[in-house]
């Protein structure tokens, strides 16, 4: 479920776009959000470790790995950056 707009929600939507395009550069931008997966992107275990790791050094938050693992999708993972960002 998308919460309500947080105010950093485009700029975290946009630095996930970029994150998942510097591991996977060969997914398109279009494709990067909604209801995909990281696998649904073809990103494998070691795609995703980096895609997160890579989230979390950029946002700054201190949420561990381990909170990601049950993101369904693109969308979820945006939403649970914003809410850790807020805090």
């Amino acid at each position: 479920m998308t919460l309500a707009p947080h105010p950093q929600r485009a700029a975290t939507e946009r630095l996930v776009r970029e994150v998942v395009r510097s591991i996977l550069p060969g997914v398109s931008e279009e494709l990067i959000g909604g209801k995909r997966h990281l696998k649904d992107l073809g990103a494998d275990s070691v795609d995703r470790v980096e895609i997160i790791g890579l989230l979390i050094e950029r946002t700054g938050i201190s949420t561990p790995m381990s909170e990601f693992s049950d993101v369904p999708d693109i969308d979820a993972m945006v939403d649970l950056l914003c809410r850790e960002q807020q805090r």
